[in-house]
């Protein structure tokens, strides 16, 4: 009976965000535009064009051990692939150091803090971060909250503190999210640890100024190809003892990565490889720098909202002077009656992330510019239509 069901079952059309209808031809009359995730969907049409070098069938039998033909519950030829990836790029040193795979960057944050934590186990660890951060920092480790560490909030609070003997985690995120800044680390002292979330530095997004060279270093699937969905992220790092911990905290949370995600990345990482990385890159860049100054370009006449300055810089893997390409825009309510910036975007169709989850005032709101082309073109018409208003809105608040 099942079976028939099976067979008798048309898949429908995924539509794009304010397309409906059997086909998704028809507009929806009352579509916001919805630039609240991250979700980079950006590259799909990447990954259309090179559909038939990127596929996989997997026949039902393979690959249903826990672990590889050596035990391990790494694919040593996926190591091998990204290890490759970064000195092509020149993002990341790699060599001499140890990775561990995970279920996207997020797991190996966590992985990471229990392992610093245990260096200095007699005290309990800080964990920090500057604002504005990604609130997913503070919401995952209140979430495993220990007698080992605990979140304490802003960075820059504990920064003249006199105590050397207080044990501190500081997450250091380059390119920020959300305000696309290259962050580095603040604190410094005997106890002071660093995990530093490079998540975004790729030449999409960033210019690669130089190879990152810290001692625990995140990476994540996500926004190098854009496969958020396989949940695939992996770690670098220096030390021995802390890569044993964090393969241990792995190991014992979900018994390794899906071997069915270490093949897709495998696969993805391959296709990019065909050209050193020139292809998704240039790709990625031409998007994304299309997108920032077409947005810039709408707020730059406004004296009501404005974004985030980011200047151009020489990036070693295109080796040439690189414009901004950010992944969001970080968009500031100029105007103390709009103090409620996410509330003043709201009422007119624009739905981002309120700069309170950041840890920020409310003035802020982040702006995704990694979904659709489709939720971009819809971003930039009601863009439009806001700031056209602007001079209505002058006269409203002189009144």
């Amino acid at each position: 009976m099942e079976e028939l069901t099976w067979m008798a079952w048309i898949p429908e059309c995924e539509c794009n965000s304010c397309y409906v209808g059997s086909d998704c031809s028809q507009i929806s009359s009352d579509c916001v535009a919805d630039v609240d995730s991250g979700d980079p969907l950006f590259l799909e049409p990447f990954w259309m064009k090179n559909a038939a070098s990127s596929a996989m069938l997997v026949a039902g039998w393979h690959r249903m051990s826990y672990v590889f033909k050596n035990k391990s519950i790494i694919s040593q030829l996926l190591e091998n692939q990204i290890r490759k990836l970064h000195t092509a790029v020149g993002n990341a040193v790699t060599q001499g150091r140890f990775i561990v795979f995970g279920a996207g960057s997020i797991q190996l944050l966590n992985a990471a803090v229990h392992a610093l934590s245990q260096e200095n186990s007699s005290v309990q660890a800080k964990v920090v971060a500057s604002v504005p951060f990604y609130q997913l920092y503070q919401l995952q480790t209140d979430l495993f909250r220990s007698v080992d560490f605990e979140f304490q909030g802003d960075t820059s609070l504990w920064k003249n503190s006199s105590d050397s003997s207080l044990n501190f985690i500081e997450i250091v995120t380059a390119p920020n999210n959300p305000d696309g800044q290259m962050n580095k680390a603040v604190l410094q002292g005997p106890y002071v640890k660093a995990i530093h979330d490079h998540a975004y530095y790729w030449p999409h997004f960033t210019a690669i100024a130089a190879p990152a060279d810290e001692d625990v270093m995140l990476f994540s699937l996500s926004k190098l190809t854009g496969h958020a969905g396989t949940r695939f992220g992996w770690a670098v790092i220096r030390d021995e003892a802390v890569y044993e911990r964090m393969s241990t905290y792995v190991k014992l949370n979900t018994l390794g990565i899906s071997r069915d995600a270490q093949l897709r990345a495998f696969k993805l990482v391959k296709v990019i490889m065909e050209r050193d990385g020139r292809d998704i890159f240039e790709y990625g860049h031409a998007t994304m720098k299309s997108r920032w100054e077409k947005l810039s370009s709408l707020f730059s006449i406004s004296k009501r909202f404005s974004l985030q300055d980011i200047e151009p810089q020489y990036c070693t893997f295109f080796q040439s002077l690189r414009a901004a390409s950010p992944a969001y825009a970080w968009l500031k309510c100029e105007q103390d009656e709009d103090k409620e910036c996410y509330s003043v975007l709201k009422k007119a169709g624009i739905i981002g992330r309120d700069g309170t989850l950041f840890r920020v005032e409310g003035s802020y709101v982040r702006l995704s510019l990694i979904k659709t082309q489709d939720d971009f073109d819809m971003l930039l018409h009601k863009t439009k239509k806001l700031v056209a208003q602007e001079d209505d809105w002058q006269t409203r608040s002189t009144m």
